[in-house]
Parts: structure tokens; C-alpha cells; sequence
């Protein structure tokens, strides 16, 4: 009987405990602080079912809660889906944002905004439909004679760009309130989530996060070329469609939850490479650093602007704005970039 063999590399395996550990002091920490402060033994209290003091029960378990949680989940969503798309692309570049699932998710909940109303979930789920709408118009415009990654990028680059030009129109041409409305949630933030936001992540986190792992060997052969995947007996159509569907899901289900939160896809797969230093997509880490990142430029948000607090896709914006410049300096540094 053959036995089975599992190779372990220590670095990835100590690095991701401690991206791990990371997670947890930062959600535990942005579970006590805020407007009306919970002390730590409150909030152990509280997780293990005790009632906690005068009116903490109500900001922990409605308001405070459903936002860590929301915050982990799109983080890691993100996280993931950044991860693929680049790999997918062949690209360091490349991320949700810039083809355009994002922009396609802003423009379904634009017009729900704008033409129909509705509550935040209605809201959440034209969201999802606008990214899943757009994916679906840049994977069959980039698909003939084969999809590449050039490719890829470039057809979600120019569909970004129309679906920059009909936002702007949505939201000049709308009423003052459903404007007002819009811009708050196209700023990305995690303010006011609810436990139907929490439902949306969990359920995009539970269901396809485990379906990228599955894939990532495959992933990591793609990245060798296509000829070189199909000579190892890799299937490069359907294995690209279901890693895309995968990444778009996640994307779109990250924005539905919290808005656009631009950036942490980008940079979430670049940092976790750069710890874990693996030859390949690290899917786990990319997952864990993009949670840290976005619960930490939420803390932050709350920190510097503690009486009006900065939305967390603006956070994420300024410090993922700095990353991309210091990472294109490099590159440009190091004569890959013309």
C-alpha cells in the first residue's frame, strides 16, 4: 500500500501561526474600542454567553460584533480572490479592482440605489449581480482564440473604465439623497454592518475559499504556461473558468458585505509572498494578511478620526496608494517595468 507523503516547509507554517496570532489580538482589540469601550474581561464574558454590563450587550452583539466579523471575512475574501486573479493573469498588477469587478459591483448597487430603492441587503445582493454580470462580459470578450493574461487584463481595464464613465452618471444625475447614500457606500466602510453582511461573507468564505485550496496546485502549474500545464496533465480551460468563477465570487461577495475596499487585493498577495516566501500563490496567506490589513486600516480609521471615522476603503486606499508606489519604484529599479 503506498504511502502518503506531505511536504512541510517550517517557515510557511511558523509565519502563518503567526499572521494567525496577528488576527486574533487585532479583532479581540477592535471588539473593545470605539465610542462606548469594552473591557476585555466584558468581552470574554460576553462570547461565553454572560450578559455584561448595562448596555454592552447591545453594542457588542448588534453593532460591534457583526463589524469584526464582516471585517475578517471580506479580508480574507479578498485576500484570495487577489491572489488568483494574479496568478491567473500572470500579472503582480492585476487585482479585482483593476478588471473591473469592483466597478461592476458599484454599478449594480448604484442602480439599485438610484432606480429602485431598497434596504442594504437589496443593495448587497445587486452588488454581487453587477460583479458576477461583469466578470461574466470580460471573460467571454477576452476568451477568443484562448484567454491570456494580457488579455484578460486588458479587456477588464477598458470595461473598468465604461463602468467608471456610468457611475459618474449615476450618481450627477441622481436625486441629493440617493447621491449622498451612494457615495457613502461606494467610499467602502464597515460601519453599520449588519449580521445579513456577516451571512454574505461567511457564506462566500466557507463555500469557495475551501474550492481554491483544492485548486491551488493546479493554480501554481498555470503559472508555468499553458502548454507546460496541459504536458503535466492539467485541464487549463475548465481549471481557468472555475479558479475565475472563484475569484469573481469572492471579489463580488467582499463588495456586496462592505463596499469597494480598494486595494487589498493588490497588496494582501505581495506581503504574504514576501513572509511566507513560497514559489507559488499562497492562497491561506494571502487570505489571513488581507483580514489583518483591513481590520487594522479599520482600527486605524477609528484611532486618527475617532469623533468622524474614516471609512475603511479610504484607509486601505491611502496606504495601499503608498504600497503600489513604492512596489512600481522597485520594479522600475529593477528594469521590469518599460
Amino acid at each position: 500500500m503506498a504511502g502518503l507523503s506531505l511536504r512541510v516547509r517550517p517557515r510557511e507554517v511558523a509565519v502563518t501561526f503567526a499572521l494567525a496570532v496577528v488576527l486574533v489580538v487585532l479583532a479581540g482589540y477592535a471588539l473593545t474600542v470605539g465610542k462606548f469601550p469594552i473591557a476585555v474581561p466584558d468581552v470574554l464574558g460576553m462570547l461565553a454567553g454572560e450578559p455584561g454590563p448595562a448596555g454592552a450587550g447591545y453594542v457588542f452583539w448588534t453593532v460591534r460584533l457583526p463589524r469584526v466579523l464582516t471585517g475578517l471575512l471580506v479580508g480574507a475574501a479578498l485576500g484570495v480572490s487577489g491572489a488568483i486573479v494574479q496568478s491567473l493573469a500572470r500579472n503582480p498588477l492585476a487585482s479585482p479592482d483593476v478588471l473591473g469587478f469592483s466597478g461592476g459591483a458599484a454599478t449594480g448597487a448604484l442602480l439599485q440605489i438610484v432606480l429602485l430603492g431598497g434596504n442594504a441587503l437589496a443593495v448587497a445582493f445587486s452588488s454581487l449581480a453587477g460583479a458576477l454580470v461583469t466578470a461574466a462580459a470580460v471573460y467571454l470578450i477576452s476568451r477568443r482564440a484562448g484567454v491570456s493574461g494580457l488579455r484578460l487584463v486588458l479587456v477588464g481595464i477598458g470595461i473598468a473604465a465604461l463602468l467608471s464613465a456610468l457611475n459618474r452618471y449615476l450618481l450627477i444625475t441622481a436625486e441629493l439623497d440617493d447621491a449622498f447614500r451612494a457615495g457613502v457606500w461606494l467610499s467602502g466602510s464597515l460601519l453599520n454592518r449588519s449580521w445579513e453582511h456577516v451571512t454574505i461573507g461567511t457564506i462566500a468564505v466557507v463555500v469557495l475559499v475551501p474550492a481554491a485550496v483544492l485548486l491551488a496546485r493546479r493554480l501554481g502549474l498555470l503559472e508555468l504556461g499553458d502548454e507546460t500545464s496541459i504536458g503535466l496533465g492539467v485541464p487549463v480551460g475548465p481549471t481557468r473558468l472555475a479558479l475565475f468563477a472563484i475569484a469573481v465570487g469572492l471579489a463580488g461577495a467582499a463588495t456586496a458585505a462592505a463596499g469597494p475596499v480598494a486595494f487589498v487585493a493588490l497588496a494582501a498577495p505581495h506581503v504574504a509572498r514576501r513572509l511566507l516566501r513560497t514559489p507559488g500563490p499562497s492562497l491561506l496567506g494571502a487570505g489571513l494578511v488581507g483580514s489583518v490589513l483591513l481590520i487594522g486600516a479599520d482600527l486605524v480609521g477609528q484611532k486618527v478620526f475617532p469623533v468622524s471615522e474614516l471609512p475603511v476603503g479610504v484607509a486601505t486606499g491611502a496606504l495601499g496608494g503608498c504600497y503600489l508606489a513604492v512596489l512600481m519604484g522597485r520594479r522600475w529599479r529593477g528594469g521590469s517595468l518599460r
